[in-house]
């Protein structure tokens, strides 16, 4: 199989999108380019930066095109999201888990040495003691977060008092710097009303702003606070104390964040960019076909994939197992051929995302590249 795939042979192809063996995780270009130059253009307006999480999409490319409208670097999720991402060429990264074990810790040194700007944050003091003393070995200057637990019980020290104490820790340590104050809200970015998603960001915001007290008093005034994300980048950007928002979603949109009213005014001001095309594969029974996407080609931790196209009015999209979907119908004449092509919005963007070693990148209907999927599976 070619680097790229099957499909590689079809790039710059007319009408190449209908002749894509599936299943294909796709990309239409114009959208994620819209959507990119939406987000950039929000955070100019309210005066607020971007750091957009990159473990939405895993990759250099959209990386490089956030950064190139303005994003003033990235997140990740994992140690291995930060290397491939320094790989790429990619500066001022947030690791926004904390990295604990000795080999982790060791890797993130060998890293913090060929990775300008790289960052990560912390939550516990044994972690910072930790970091300091293999950092004073690795030469010292890493940049580390502090971070605060504002509800999601993830990661984050417990209470404002736990995260001043472990700021404290940081700025002590000759060996680290303190860059500032991480507090992720994840369980509002899907609370579909706007005005209780205001509330509770507002909660947030508080608890954030009574930790930038403390740490002014204590004389750490925290060089940026960073948090956020898509589902609350608008309350945030106009009433938040963040200096960054962690956006990552936005870029593609899916089923879960298109039930959210994203802004007061504008509910959904992104565009759908990320779809999963399948092929009817089984005809045989009636008010249904089978295609060949199945639970290993969505993730499955929310709502079912939404058809957006190539199926009648009505029709809905189901799983039949790891490797096969069907396509159920709304009326008993509704039909789909053998061959036919169905696409769908994906339920949760990033962990589809994972499910794939490529995007096929389309504008209309015209493939016009593949990007790998560069951080997949990477820990």
């Amino acid at each position: 199989m070619p680097r790229l795939g099957p499909n590689a042979h079809l790039i710059g192809r007319p009408d190449s999108r209908v002749q894509l063996m599936t299943p294909a995780l796709v990309i239409d270009l114009d959208a994620l380019e819209g959507n990119i130059a939406r987000m950039a253009e929000h955070a100019r307006r309210h005066g607020v930066g971007l750091r957009p999480h990159a473990k939405t999409h895993k990759s250099v490319t959209i990386a490089r095109m956030q950064i190139t409208a303005g994003a003033l670097g990235a997140c990740v999720a994992t140690l291995g999201e930060a290397e491939v991402m320094a790989e790429g060429g990619i500066a001022d990264v947030l690791i926004t888990t904390p990295v604990v074990t000795p080999a982790k810790i060791a890797r993130l040194i060998a890293l913090h040495r060929r990775a300008d700007g790289l960052m990560v944050v912390a939550d516990h003091l044994g972690n910072v003691d930790d970091l300091a003393a293999a950092a004073r070995e690795g030469g010292g200057g890493l940049a580390v977060t502090a971070a605060l637990d504002v509800g999601g019980h993830r990661i984050g020290a417990a209470n404002t008092d736990a995260a001043l104490a472990v700021a404290r820790r940081i700025d002590e340590a000759g060996s680290l710097a303190f860059a500032g104050i991480h507090a992720y809200a994840g369980p509002l970015q899907h609370i579909e009303d706007y005005g209780e998603r205001r509330r509770r960001a507002e909660d947030v915001g508080a608890m954030v702003g009574e930790l930038q007290e403390k740490l002014d008093a204590a004389g750490i005034a925290p060089p940026l606070v960073s948090g956020a994300g898509t589902g609350t980048h608008d309350i945030d950007a106009l009433h938040g104390p963040f200096t960054e928002l962690q956006v990552g979603s936005y870029i593609f949109t899916d089923v879960q964040y298109n039930a959210v009213a994203l802004r007061e005014d504008t509910p959904r001001p992104f565009e759908p960019a990320l779809f999963v095309r399948t092929t009817v594969v089984s005809t045989n029974v009636g008010g249904q076909v089978t295609t060949d996407g199945g639970l290993k080609r969505f993730a499955s931790d929310g709502p079912l994939p939404e058809i957006a196209s190539g199926a009648p009015d009505g029709a809905r999209y189901e799983f039949k197992g790891d490797e096969h979907g069907r396509v159920v119908f709304a009326k008993d004449s509704d039909s789909l051929p053998l061959g036919a092509a169905v696409e769908c919005l994906t339920p949760h963007c990033d962990p589809t995302v994972n499910l794939y070693d490529h995007y096929h990148v389309v504008r209309g209907d015209t493939l016009v590249n593949i990007w790998p999927v560069d951080g997949r599976g990477v820990t």
